[in-house]
């Protein structure tokens, strides 16, 4: 910009016809009002395409503050699927585990009945054996009284 307003202001002053454009300007005295015309000039020039774009520049900043605001609510709704995904595999992982959780309590209520059984048997078969071992017992005695009641006796001597 500065470049094309140096451009501008070169070309609008004009050399006399002996000068070449390399030699330098020493000592020119410039009319103030004819360097307010020119910057006023400058300035109608320049300033309604300045000020387009600032306005311009302002909206797309503006724009992009609201893409910018747009795209955080999408990451986040994407965030919030997520969350809902890992959620629902949680959801299925409890449900497996419950299902394991049953099965391992019915085996256990099934272990416990059989345990249970088991051991009534195993009393019950205790009792007969003690019932025949005391009925073996009792038999051994019978036997040997009548053992004893079959040994000769000597008289006794009146």
């Amino acid at each position: 910009m500065a470049r094309s307003i140096k451009h501008d202001l070169h070309s609008t002053q004009q050399q006399p016809a002996g000068l070449e454009s390399s030699d330098p300007v020493e000592n020119v005295h410039v009319d103030k009002k004819t360097v307010d015309k020119l910057a006023e000039g400058l300035l109608s020039h320049y300033l309604p395409d300045l000020q387009n774009s600032k306005r311009a520049l302002q909206e797309l900043t503006q724009n992009q503050l609201i893409l910018l605001d747009t795209l955080d609510q999408e990451v986040t709704k994407f965030r919030e699927c997520n969350t809902l995904l890992d959620l629902n595999s949680l959801f299925t992982e409890a449900k497996v585990y419950h299902s394991k959780l049953v099965n391992i309590r019915r085996d256990m209520i099934m272990l416990h009945e059989k345990t249970t059984k088991l051991k009534k048997r195993a009393l019950k078969l205790q009792q007969q054996k003690q019932k025949e071992a005391l009925e073996k017992e009792q038999q051994r005695e019978k036997e040997l009284e009548r053992e004893r009641q079959l040994i000769a006796k000597p008289a006794k001597r009146t």
